[in-house]
């Protein structure tokens, strides 16, 4: 049974911590980006070293309490804030140095608390590149990337954040401290614990410092956007670039009329690049070693689209200015979708030779149920589409707010129906935890139980996250 975090607890940890570790909670630790959940929490601890956070899971599990690991606060999923009960946030905002970074081995050693841009920074002062890109990279932390195997736009050719983890260093609920930043490429010695801790957003265990990959700076680097005629013609779209340029593909995103449309409804000043959208478009980056440019190759493709009727018009971007203004574009997307305010969002995935029938069947069926939008964009490269739903030009969300279940439900059986799945890259947190229990595999289900139980038997790591609690 969790207990709440008293005055009396608190001032028992308190006398066991450095002066300065504990904080008053206040509105910025309590709320998310989506504003689903209004977050409670009786203090935050905000430790500067492992033996500190080893300090404060030995005394909550031994107390019971309630533990919130808590990063940047960028997570669309709900799981870095609980509205029930006195918890304890828990925020390694302190603990962000970078430790070390070894370019001929192509590594950096971090603090979980360094944001995203600060890893990247630190990579290309050494002339190197961390490729890990999101949206919320400035606020975003890289445990908390870790926590939740985050994506991007470039795991196309570099792969999730799991895939970027060579070693890390974690405090298990018991407190006792896990060595593993490894720098190895191949280290075969049973279990793999990283793994386990990665992508499990704080349930079983806090990670505190991360061994990454780092990789060589692409020596040119170019960008083109394409007016193509379906999402059918997109992939194909894609397999033509890659018998082109091979693995050099950095990203391949998918953009529909209606994200521009919207852009241009609530965000007058962004500059379009059509004044009339095209239906379907798709934004790709090339990373080249020297040799062709890739304004050369995007070219190439372009004229082959046109003979096989998969493109009518393109934008190859001939600076490093033009092609900040096309990724720009597709960075002020989710700002105008939060602008207009979603029924339904929907972070999936489906095989790539799921993607063009998944959009019409999926569309068909919710036009069956209600006058909706949708802005269908995402990372086509590797299959993740954000399917999101909207009310039709000048009704309300709040209209809506009965109807955005069923929308997510039509959305999620067809996705799993279909091979896929209804957590691409955000993870389950706790707006996801029941279709996990819904949408899982029974035998996943029961290992992912029994693995929680005997990491953290007390209950106490991130409760209600990824897994329903049980009473």
């Amino acid at each position: 049974m969790i207990t709440n975090l008293t005055h009396d607890l608190l001032t028992k940890l308190e006398a066991l911590l450095p002066e300065g570790t504990l904080r008053e909670a206040s509105p910025r630790y309590l709320e998310e980006p989506r504003a689903k959940w209004q977050g409670v929490a009786a203090a935050v601890a905000a430790p500067k070293t492992v033996e500190d956070v080893s300090t404060i899971l030995r005394f909550a599990t031994a107390h019971r309490i309630a533990l919130i690991p808590y990063g940047g606060g960028t997570g669309l999923v709900g799981g870095q804030v609980t509205s029930t009960g006195a918890p304890l946030l828990l925020s390694l905002e302190r603990m962000n140095a970078v430790r070390e970074v070894h370019p001929s081995e192509n590594v950096i050693v971090v603090e979980a608390g360094c944001t995203l841009q600060a890893v990247q920074d630190a990579a290309e002062q050494a002339n190197r590149l961390f490729p890990l890109s999101i949206g919320s990279k400035g606020t975003a932390q890289i445990g908390g990337n870790l926590a939740t195997n985050a994506g991007g736009i470039n795991v196309l050719r570099y792969g999730n954040t799991r895939d970027l983890a060579l070693g890390l260093e974690a405090v298990m609920p018991d407190g006792s401290v896990w060595h593993g930043l490894t720098r190895l490429r191949k280290d075969n010695t049973g279990y793999d614990l990283r793994n386990l801790l990665i992508g499990s957003e704080g349930t079983l265990g806090v990670i505190t410092a991360a061994a990454l990959k780092l990789f060589p700076r692409p020596a040119q680097t170019g960008t083109a956007l394409f007016a193509v005629r379906s999402p059918e013609a997109a992939l194909k779209l894609l397999t033509r670039l890659r018998d082109i340029a091979g693995e050099s593909i950095s990203a391949f995103e998918l953009l529909h009329r209606q994200g521009l449309e919207f852009v241009a409804e609530t965000m007058p000043d962004q500059r379009l690049p059509w004044p009339d959208p095209p239906e379907w478009m798709v934004l790709t980056e090339l990373g080249l070693a020297r040799g062709p440019t890739p304004q050369a190759l995007f070219e190439e493709l372009f004229e082959i689209a046109l003979e096989e009727g998969l493109a009518d018009d393109g934008i190859i971007a001939q600076s490093e200015g033009q092609s900040a203004e096309l990724w720009g574009l597709r960075e002020a997307i989710p700002i105008a979708n939060k602008n207009i305010g979603g029924i339904s969002s929907h972070d999936i995935s489906l095989p790539l030779s799921a993607v063009a029938d998944f959009i019409p069947r999926a569309t068909d069926a919710l036009a069956a149920h209600g006058d909706y939008r949708i802005n269908c964009f995402g990372h086509l490269g590797d299959g993740n589409l954000h399917f999101n739903v909207y009310p039709p030009k000048g009704a309300q969300r709040s209209a809506y707010k009965e109807a955005a279940s069923a929308i997510q439900d039509i959305v999620h059986d067809i996705t799993v129906e279909m091979g896929g799945s209804f957590s691409a890259e955000h993870g389950l947190g706790r707006l996801k935890a029941a279709d996990l229990e819904r949408y899982g595999d029974p035998a996943k289900l029961a290992a992912m139980h029994s693995i929680k139980s005997a990491l953290d038997p007390q209950g106490i790591m991130n409760p209600g996250a990824v897994l329903l609690t049980k009473n």
